[in-house]
């Protein structure tokens, strides 16, 4: 697929030849693979605005390097940055823009002290916004990570009994998720059972599921590289009317805000028609975080849902769309779903729903 990079790279020239710089030193690891396709532990790329481009690794990756990225000029180094300054320099390249947000102040106090006397620009978050908008390859892979947490969601449901601890249910998730095919689980699944379900992020721990439990499981699993991400809330045993009333306000404001995700609408916008279900029914401070983000290479990408964010959703953007309420001492509800903003003949169309477990309140 170096068609496919060398496309991305011609982009960002766009990004760099706006700062007026020679090029840009991009070292983010999860920019770097979008870039070029090399998955390293320790890598780089220089991208003159003119090219050729230089893909630094160090030894452990050079075979994969020549594999992968046969099309870019390697250099063979444990530490990258001063070669390629001073490759920069040689080149001609004075004036280079580097990923401020992820250099550290101690390496680019090293950057700085070299002898090639780049004067260093920030790059911002170039490469970020680049990745918010999704070719077709890349959502045919979130959406086979999908699949594979959907499945995985369905494979768990009937294995949950009464007298397992949260921490069980989670590994249960997990393996369900490696079995399926996944390269490994998105990130730490999420179990939040009765009162623990009012904490959004809780860390599954040894409290056993109990009968009439709300259990909140989020997970995820990562293929090829992108993440996955849905949560599921269910009942154990019969449902209590006030969890079926709090589950039905969730589901009202997740449908909401996702017929509100298309193109051209504002980011706070969307995140506002949600929460404003959830205002009226007297909730307002029950639910504690943004609708959404954006999902890929990272599990929490540009953009984001909420918080004051500017900006508009665009078309080939996954998001993911989870509100939640949280009663502090009794429990709560949170429904996520991962989907693709979508535009079709110049006109918006309902999002591509890549999630597709079941949204109806389940009672195990």
């Amino acid at each position: 697929m170096p068609e496919i990079h060398a496309a991305r790279r011609e982009r960002l020239r766009a990004a760099v030849a706006a700062l007026d710089a020679d090029a840009a030193l991009i070292t983010s690891l999860v920019n770097v693979r979008y870039l070029t396709g090399l998955v390293s532990s320790n890598a780089a790329l220089l991208l003159p605005a003119g090219g050729p481009d230089v893909l630094a690794t160090d030894s452990r990756y050079a075979l994969a390097a020549a594999r992968d990225c046969p099309d870019l000029e390697l250099a063979i180094a444990r530490f990258f940055e001063p070669v390629l300054a001073s490759l920069a320099a040689e080149r001609g390249l004075r004036r280079v823009a580097f990923e401020a947000h992820e250099v550290t102040v101690e390496r680019y106090e090293v950057l700085a002290g070299l002898d090639a006397g780049l004067g260093l620009v920030s790059l911002g978050r170039a490469v970020e916004k680049l990745r918010m908008v999704k070719d077709e390859q890349e959502i045919a892979l979130l959406a086979r990570a999908c699949e594979i947490t959907s499945r995985a969601f369905e494979d768990t449901l009937p294995r949950i009994r009464p007298g397992m601890t949260e921490r069980e249910l989670a590994k249960l998730m997990e393996r369900a998720i490696i079995d399926g095919g996944a390269d490994k689980p998105a990130f730490d699944t999420i179990v939040a059972s009765g009162p623990n379900g009012a904490l959004p992020h809780h860390v599954p721990g040894e409290r056993a599921l109990t009968s009439g439990d709300m259990i909140t499981i989020d997970g995820g699993a990562r293929y090829a590289g992108y993440h996955a991400d849905m949560t599921r809330t269910v009942v154990l045993g019969e449902p209590a009317d006030w969890q079926r009333d709090v589950y039905a306000l969730v589901a009202a404001a997740q449908q909401a805000g996702i017929r509100a995700a298309v193109p051209g609408t504002d980011l706070l916008a969307v995140d506002g028609v949600a929460r404003d279900v959830i205002d009226q029914a007297g909730h307002r401070e029950h639910f504690t975080h943004g609708l959404g983000h954006g999902v890929g290479l990272e599990i929490y990408e540009a953009p984001i849902l909420g918080y004051g964010r500017t900006g508009t959703l665009a078309d080939r953007v996954p998001i993911t769309v989870e509100p939640g309420v949280y009663l502090p001492g009794v429990g709560g509800v949170r429904i996520e779903d991962t989907l693709v903003v979508r535009a079709g003949a110049g006109t918006a169309v309902p999002p591509e729903l890549l999630t597709t477990t079941t949204r109806e309140l389940l009672a195990l």
